[in-house]
Formats: C-alpha cells, sequence, structure tokens
C-alpha cells in the first residue's frame, strides 16, 4: 500500500518505508518547513528543541563502503571511533553522489532508515540522553518525531560511541 507522501511532505521513498514498517501512523505527526533545514542547527530552530534532539544521518565511506551514522544534533562524529567500531584501515566522509546513490536522498534530508541500498548502521548512544528525537523525513524540509530506542531499531543499528569527545 503506497500513501500519497504529498499529504505529510515526506518523500515517497520515505513515506513507503513507513507504511512497509506499520509506522503510517506517522504520516501525521510529520512536521513541514516553510525553508529547507539543511543542518541539524537549522532543523532545531525550527522546531524550537535542543540541538541534541536532532538525529543527524550521515554517511561515511569505511575502506569505500557506506555506512550510515546516526547522532545527536549537538555533536560531532569521531572518525578514529567509527574506524574502530568497523574495524576499517581508513573512514572518510562520503561525497554527494555516493549519498544519494546509497540512501535515494539527497544530504540534509537523508533519514535514518527507508534507504534504497541495505547499509550497515551506527547509532551514538548520545541519542538515548533524550525521550524524543528528530530526524529527517527524506528531504530538508521535513522532519519526524520517535523515541530513540525505537528509531534506532527500525534503523537496524548497532548502539555505539562514536562521538567527539570535548577537551
Amino acid at each position: 500500500m503506497t500513501t500519497d507522501s504529498t499529504a505529510s511532505g515526506a518523500h515517497p521513498r520515505f513515506a513507503e518505508a513507513l507504511e512497509e514498517l506499520g509506522l503510517g501512523e506517522l504520516h501525521t505527526r510529520i512536521r513541514r518547513f516553510p525553508d529547507a533545514a539543511r543542518t541539524a542547527a537549522e532543523a532545531a530552530a525550527a522546531l524550537g528543541c535542543e540541538l541534541s534532539e536532532i538525529c543527524k544521518s550521515l554517511i561515511f565511506a569505511a575502506d569505500g563502503v557506506p555506512v550510515l551514522v546516526l547522532m545527536d544534533g549537538a555533536s560531532r562524529v569521531d572518525l578514529e571511533r567509527v574506524r574502530g567500531e568497523l574495524g576499517a584501515d581508513r573512514v572518510t566522509r562520503a561525497r554527494a553522489d555516493i549519498v544519494r546513490e546509497t540512501t535515494g536522498y539527497a544530504i540534509g534530508g537523508v533519514p535514518p532508515f527507508g534507504h534504497r541500498t541495505r547499509t550497515r548502521v551506527l547509532a551514538d548512544r548520545s541519542l538515548l540522553e533524550h525521550d524524543v528525537v528528530w530526524a529527517a523525513a527524506g528531504t530538508p524540509h521535513t522532519v519526524f518525531p520517535m523515541e530513540p530506542k525505537t528509531l534506532v531499531a527500525h534503523a537496524g543499528a548497532t548502539l555505539v560511541d562514536v562521538r567527539e569527545q570535548s577537551s
């Protein structure tokens, strides 16, 4: 069953993923911004929430293989920690074309699940510090709220500690 994503503003692929996961009720909770919110800071400002309540979905390349890292909006990913978690020789930010090819979405709108291809997913434990986090719904104009443990489960993520430590 396909849902008309124009009502919620979600990307059609993401709307379909919600239905497949039995999360169709989320369509009513998707928030649409009049202006794009491509960064966590822009999304937090538009929602009036804490920066750390935003869930960033970031694609990296571990020895050339795409991997998704879910990180709270106030933190940065420590590439050395990701490298250690994956046992990779080298971890770099994925290029924009790789992000779109892997996920089916553009940078700034990548959701935590509902991607074109199956990738390994790491979720930083910092996300669990909140009752609800907000993540992209497939476009830079849309976000949805979800309880972090539920989000991690739907993303098929492994919980890890990969955020940069402040000195």
